[in-house]
């Protein structure tokens, strides 16, 4: 679905916690009367349908959460959300983006989820100078080589849960690993990452195994580890991958012999449909559902009651995309104008967000500066086994502005 649509939401829809996500434009009534200011317009482009749905509805419903929770205001003034279905698919991305600039004028852009649709809607973003936040998409260059002063990122870099996890590896005293993982873009610099510190620690690759994306026939692959016999196992894998991944490797006896890793995503959102099969399994992230935290308590307590599930990290990072522009048009009183917008920036720049995955700030590329964590299921749960890395800063490689 490409097309926008309009439909109300107000405080008592929200409490409910609507269960059904369409490409939707979101009204939020603010609590005062604005005589004739025009409403903020927040243009989202975020998978609704496809294999990454369940993300995108999680970053969109957290972000409403957040701005509902400012009094539906940005500002001072009343918010439209614009919603595009980007189905994740990269060809439609130029055209959903320019939509969002040209034909419904909106003021900030949000999103993607899915890092190739991220590299085009970053470039028309870029020339046409509209203020972008990144709520998931994790492509290095988006805050790298892509980077401008109007470009943020809430989320992560695809450095920051690889490279801590060849961190974690060697900690763990596996020294001899098979690296699988979805042979695109970002499983490329997830895995680029983890061999950068891995093979500095003196570990060895066993063999490095890129599989088909999207492709979930893992059976030969997983035959071929058996009889390598490696200490253990780093993957990237998300979504659905990731369901049927873990699941073939328990099938397969693996997971009682050859312990499982990997970044964040083989775990997160997907313990309920991995069932037994994720117990034990380990993963770096920049979150944990279990992350003892107020802002963490508080977030995971209004988005169950607001939405009737939990929160993931998907969620996490929707919601503080809505905290960075609380945090900007406040410093601006409202003013979207052009000649407001460095002074937006500034205060987006210096801005520290209050997150459920811990306070950080943003780095000179306007990349997180975040903690990154080992989780281990435990009960169908990510639970925090340590700090692998404080406030780890992404390089960001080619980013003219840092």
């Amino acid at each position: 679905m490409s097309d926008s649509q309009k439909s109300g939401i107000n405080r008592r829809t929200l409490l409910k916690g609507a269960a059904g996500l369409t490409a939707a434009a979101t009204f939020f009534p603010s609590m005062f009367a604005i005589g004739g200011q025009a409403k903020v317009k927040v243009g989202l482009l975020l998978p609704h349908t496809g294999t990454y749905a369940k993300l995108g509805n999680n970053i969109k419903d957290a972000l409403e959460l957040r701005i509902h929770q400012a009094g539906g205001q940005l500002g001072g003034r009343e918010v439209e959300i614009v919603s595009l279905d980007s189905e994740a698919k990269p060809p439609k991305a130029s055209e959903l983006t320019n939509k969002l600039i040209k034909k419904e004028n909106v003021d900030f852009l949000v999103g993607p989820v899915h890092s190739v649709v991220g590299m085009s809607m970053v470039k028309l973003a870029r020339k046409n100078g509209i203020i972008t936040v990144i709520p998931n998409a994790g492509a290095n260059q988006l805050t790298g080589s892509l980077c401008a002063p109007n470009i943020f990122r809430t989320s992560f870099s695809s450095f920051q849960p690889g490279f801590p996890g060849g961190t974690a590896m060697l900690e763990d005293g596996h020294k001899r690993v098979v690296l699988m993982y979805w042979n695109y873009g970002f499983g490329k610099q997830v895995a680029a990452a983890f061999k950068q510190s891995f093979l500095a620690g003196g570990g060895t690759i066993v063999k490095e195994i890129p599989t088909p994306f999207p492709k979930v026939d893992f059976q030969a692959y997983l035959t071929e580890v058996a009889a390598l016999e490696p200490d253990a196992v780093f993957t990237f894998y998300a979504g659905g991958g990731a369901v049927k991944f873990v699941k073939d490797y328990a099938a397969a006896g693996l997971n009682k012999k050859i312990p499982l890793y990997g970044a964040g995503f083989l775990t997160e959102g997907v313990t309920g449909a991995q069932g037994a099969a994720a117990e034990g399994v380990r993963t770096t992230l920049h979150y944990a559902d279990s992350l003892d935290l107020p802002a963490n308590h508080r977030f995971r307590a209004a988005f169950q009651k607001s939405y009737g599930r939990s929160a993931d990290v998907y969620a996490v990072q929707g919601y503080d995309a809505g905290d960075l522009l609380i945090q900007g048009m406040n410093a601006v009183q409202g003013d979207t104008s052009v000649g407001a917008r460095a002074e937006m920036i500034a205060a987006m720049e210096s801005s520290t967000i209050d997150s459920p995955r811990g306070k950080f700030t943003f780095s000179k590329s306007h990349n997180p500066i975040q903690n990154i964590y080992l989780r281990e299921v435990v009960n169908g749960e990510n639970r925090v086994v340590r700090t692998v890395a404080e406030a780890l800063e992404d390089p960001a490689e080619g980013c003219k502005i840092a």
